[in-house]
Order: C-alpha cells, then structure tokens, then sequence
C-alpha cells in the first residue's frame, strides 16, 4: 500500500489511535495495563508508523502508555497529537482554546512523551463544551487568526513538523491556507457523515492528508450509524469479514489521500484493523454500500 507525506514523513495509510487505551470514556487508566502496551508495541510490529494521541486522553494516559511501550521511538514513526481540549476531574470534555492553553498543551505532549519534535499537532476546534460535539463552529477570523499563530510558531520553533487542524469547516481551512501550510486535516467522515465532504475535498485537490474520525460511527453514540446498518453487515457477511473491517475499507478506498487511525484496546481488534490492508472493494460495491447507508441515514 502506497506511503502518504505526513509533514515530511512517509506514513503508511493505516495508523492506531490512541483514544481507546485509556479507561471508559477515555478516562483514567486502562481496564488493562499489560494488554494496553501489548498492543502498542505489536501495532509497531505490524507496520504502523503513524500513532495519533492526545495528552485528554485519560488525560495524561494515553501518552504515558506510549512513552512506556516505545520510547525511544523508530526514527520514522510519526507522532501526532492534538491540543484545544481539556478534561475536568469528573472526566467531562472542556475547551482550552487560549493561544496560552494551547502552548501549554504542545509542551506537555513533548514532556509526556520524552521526545524533543512531534511529527504534526492538530489544532482541535470546539464548538461548545462536548467533545462529541463533531460539529465546528463558525469561523471567528481574529481567534482562529490567534490560534493558528501559536501553531505556526511551534512549527518555527522545530517543536512540530508541521501544523494540522481538527473539526473545522471549508471556511476555516480557506483561511488557514491562505496563511500557512496544512500537514493534515481531522474531520468526522464516515459511511454516515459525509458532511466533511467539502473539506475533503479541498484536501484531494491541494494534496493535505485527510484523517476521518469516527470511521465506524460516533464512539459516544449508543445506536451504531455505521456497524448497525443492515447493508455493512449484508456486505460483510459476503466478503467473510467484520462490519468494521468493511466500513474501514470503504472509508480507505474514498481518496488516495486518506488516512485511517483506528483505535483499540485489543489486540484481535488491532490484528483485524491492520487486515484492512488487504481488503479490496470494486466501484460498485463502494458505490453501493455508500449509498445504501447514505439512504438509511437520511431517513
């Protein structure tokens, strides 16, 4: 499978995320510590060179654990991490958008981590105080103006390779673009929210990396869009496969700029992840199972 430029680094376009190491709700430490470095480390094994964390993710877990099952890292594992959020001792998802905030936050996922450049940090937008709130705000010129500055001066500074943005809109990357490069984009895109499109779109024509969050359907969510519907478990079914895997590999096959990082806690879901790899959709099928689901949601 062909490489995809990450900020300079050549990454394979099946990554992990590291969102489902820490607790329930990503919060606090693993159900199970050994199984959680288990994983990392055979995520290496099997390829991977593109690990996406966050310092809320526990917080403070996800990247403990990292630290812990791979440092010192390969030379061309590309480390990505964002900053934007913050958690309250209950766990709830807070904003922490201040250009101080998100300073603060590019330095303590070096400390976590022990390492001196991340390979990309995304700027994450919140709109509201929710993380499942996958919907970006309007674009405020002056704050995102604000907030981009302390990107790119990470960026300047050698702290990160290159700048990224997560929940934005077309307008938000418009603005971005006319004042820096974008490494990647993070945006909800799935076989059930296609309302990313448009950004995807601008990332295929100005060659940006497009990284879809909730691939297999919002995590937070209690009705599965995604692996409940009945045309991803008919079309898996033929192929022998899981829902996830065939959800995986529609979401692969949209554009060649397209980079999967599935999370997990479990080393079987990781080895089916990575299998993904392997899977081959004809145009029919894609269109087909894309539209079903599309129809299924709409109604």
């Amino acid at each position: 499978m062909d490489k995809v430029d990450l900020a300079g680094y050549a990454v394979g376009r099946i990554g992990f995320g590291a969102m489902q190491l820490p607790g329930p709700g990503v919060f606090g430490p693993p159900r199970d510590r050994d199984e959680a470095l288990g994983v990392l480390r055979l995520a290496l094994e099997l390829g991977v060179d593109h690990i996406d964390t966050a310092q809320f993710y526990g917080p403070d877990v996800a990247n403990e654990l990292i630290r812990e099952a791979l440092h010192p890292y390969p030379d061309d594992l590309a480390i990505v991490s964002k900053v934007g959020a913050r958690r309250d001792p209950g766990g709830a998802w807070l904003s922490a958008q201040e250009p101080a905030e998100l300073r603060a936050d590019i330095e303590a996922n070096l400390r976590a981590l022990d390492t001196d450049r991340l390979a990309v940090v995304n700027l994450r937008l919140m709109d509201g105080n929710s993380s499942d709130d996958s919907k970006p705000g309007v674009l405020k010129p002056d704050e995102f103006q604000r907030q981009l500055s302390v990107m790119v001066d990470a960026r300047d500074q050698g702290l990160i390779a290159g700048v990224g943005l997560s929940n934005i809109t077309i307008d938000h990357l418009t603005f971005a673009l006319e004042h820096t490069e974008i490494a990647c984009v993070q945006n909800v895109f799935s076989l059930a929210d296609r309302s990313s499109q448009s950004v995807l779109d601008e990332c295929i024509s100005r060659g940006i990396a497009f990284v879809p969050f909730f691939p297999l359907g919002s995590g937070f969510s209690a009705d599965n869009p995604v692996l409940g519907n009945p045309a991803v478990r008919r079309a898996a079914a033929r192929k022998g496969i899981t829902a996830a895997q065939i959800a995986l590999a529609w979401t692969l096959a949209i554009a060649p700029n397209v980079l999967l990082i599935p999370g997990t806690s479990s080393i079987q879901h990781l080895e089916e992840n990575m299998a993904v790899r392997d899977i081959t959709l004809d145009d029919r099928s894609l269109r087909a199972l894309g539209d079903a689901v599309l129809h299924a949601t709409e109604r």
